[in-house]
């Protein structure tokens, strides 16, 4: 077999084939497929098979195994063997009716991966274990592109301000600052960033967690943030993957947001997620 990586005709992303990650790699390989991800944000490999020790294991060739944000009394996955590094991401329950993962049915707003932790996760790695007949596609936004794209008049205003990130863990609604953070897990970040490897500057904002640009009176930081949201989710930046069994999908959440299309709530959809550590953004401005 011979690795090759092909880029999609889409403003991110990549095809990863003739490699078989259950089996060791050698360094030219992994700085290949390393390049490959900073070049193209998105890699996507194809016909896997794979066990959650050869995911995880895959996935440290490039970095330290992340722990999940969520606390572990919420996870359903520990009652089900987990230790904390895997998430499953379905709709699917246990033989008593209980979900068995997270972020279980439906669509899922644009969101960076831990952009509400000091130190967001650099990468996230998810495998298709089983899917839905239609939808469940994930969306991944090229978010330099994004970046490229904000007119000057808004860079000039926000400079160097930050944007405040806030999660309860929802899909579809955002927190509002005004009803408080106790509880929330929030981070403020910059708005622009600057990627710390290949030195590109980012839009640093989702419309599901970016919640307040500081410094900014609350309509007009809502405007603002409207009109990056629109920017981030631009369709010219982004490309949609249709998932098949066997993909790993692997993304850069420095540079990259991603979203979730709805899919029948009847049918299951299971994928297994884990991520790599990361260290604090640096502002761009």
């Amino acid at each position: 077999m011979t690795l090759k990586i092909t880029p999609f005709d889409a403003p991110i992303g990549a095809e990863v084939t003739g490699v078989d990650l259950r089996n060791p790699l050698d360094q030219s390989e992994i700085d290949e497929i390393y390049q490959a991800w900073l070049d193209h944000i998105v890699l996507i490999f194809r016909d896997q098979s794979l066990s959650k020790d050869e995911q995880v294991a895959f996935a440290g060739y490039f970095g330290d195994v992340g722990v999940r944000a969520t606390p572990k009394r919420e996870q359903n996955e520990v009652a089900n063997g987990y230790d904390g590094t895997i998430m499953l991401v379905t709709n699917q329950r246990d033989e008593k009716g209980n979900y068995i993962g997270s972020l279980q049915d439906g669509e899922m707003w644009f969101h960076h991966d831990m952009s509400y932790k000091p130190e967001p996760h650099k990468a996230t790695l998810l495998y298709a274990l089983r899917l839905p007949s239609t939808g469940g596609n994930t969306k991944f936004a090229n978010q330099y592109l994004a970046y490229d794209n904000v007119p000057a008049e808004i860079k000039e205003r926000v400079g160097a301000r930050k944007v405040l990130q806030a999660y309860n863990f929802t899909m579809l609604e955002k927190i509002d600052p005004k009803d408080g953070l106790e509880g929330i897990q929030h981070q403020w970040q910059p708005t622009f960033v600057k990627h710390p490897e290949t030195g590109r500057t980012a839009l640093y904002i989702s419309r599901l967690i970016s919640a307040l640009i500081e410094d900014l009176p609350r309509e007009e930081s809502d405007e603002i943030l409207g009109q990056l949201i629109e920017i981030a989710e631009d369709p010219s930046i982004v490309y949609e993957h249709v998932w098949r069994d066997g993909d790993l999908a692997m993304w850069d959440n420095r540079c990259s947001t991603h979203a979730r299309t709805d899919f029948p709530a009847d049918e299951t959809r299971l994928l297994r997620r884990c991520t790599l550590e990361g260290t604090a953004m640096i502002g761009a401005a």
